[in-house]
């Protein structure tokens, strides 16, 4: 079942994901080689407890971290580290805040100093397979009309488009209906109403979409050990169009 929300609850998701921007806002320039990624997750989970909101991750199904930490093939839910991170990397972090109630969430890829021509090309593809789906998160439009030119855009650029972790609707819970791969037909699938409130995330390969988990239970990787990359936004379906709720 789809939770439609109300203007004031979606006021509410808001404010959770505002939290989750500003702790993209303010890692963004911290980037560089030789941060760690548990440098990262601390400074996340400072700035979530700042605004008495609580890092909604931590312990979320046994998960020990703030963030999720995926360095080059992982594609998603790495575990931070102590790792010093290296020139030429490329990382997402990404999180959830629950504040009253409201979780708010939101993955970005990041540059770690200078990086390969593929990792930019990977990464400017992956943010516009973002931006081309949220412009078709429209009321009245359907949920292929956002996944088909997510995927047409990644494959015309002969990027892998990950079939096996699912963007999802938010609100009290982390995973709401709907859940939907970032593949499809346009005018096809769910219609988009009003209320609605989800994630856009597309996670995009350098190779092959096809995936593998490490022996945690938690790390997924290419299976060929390509780059992956991800950007992650949560939005809210309005009279006037999508709205960007995690806008940084």
């Amino acid at each position: 079942m789809i939770i439609l929300k109300s203007k004031h609850e979606i006021e509410a998701i808001r404010k959770a994901c505002q939290v989750v921007a500003e702790c993209h806002r303010t890692i963004a320039p911290l980037i560089k080689p030789g941060i760690t990624t548990n440098e990262i997750d601390r400074i996340f989970e400072d700035i979530i407890l700042k605004h008495g909101a609580k890092p909604y991750e931590k312990g979320y199904k046994g998960y020990p971290y703030a963030t999720c930490a995926s360095v080059n093939d992982v594609i998603a839910h790495g575990f931070p580290s102590d790792k010093p991170l290296e020139e030429g990397d490329i990382v997402t972090i990404d999180t959830v805040a629950e504040l009253d109630g409201w979780l708010g969430d939101s993955a970005w890829s990041y540059a770690v100093g200078k990086i390969s021509p593929t990792a930019e090309k990977l990464m400017r593809v992956t943010k516009e397979c973002l931006d081309l789906g949220i412009a078709q998160a429209q009321p009245g439009n359907r949920l292929g009309d956002v996944t088909s030119v997510i995927q047409r855009h990644a494959e015309s650029h002969g990027f892998g488009v990950v079939r096996d972790l699912l963007a999802h609707g938010i609100g009290r819970d982390l995973h709401e209906e709907p859940t939907y791969m970032h593949i499809g037909n346009p005018g096809k699938g769910l219609r988009i109403k009003e209320g609605m409130v989800f994630t856009i995330e597309p996670m995009i390969t350098e190779g092959t979409y096809y995936m593998t988990i490490d022996p945690d239970g938690w790390t997924a990787r290419t299976l060929d050990r390509k780059l992956a990359a991800q950007y992650e936004h949560t939005i809210a379906i309005t009279a006037e169009g999508p709205q960007i709720l995690t806008a940084q």
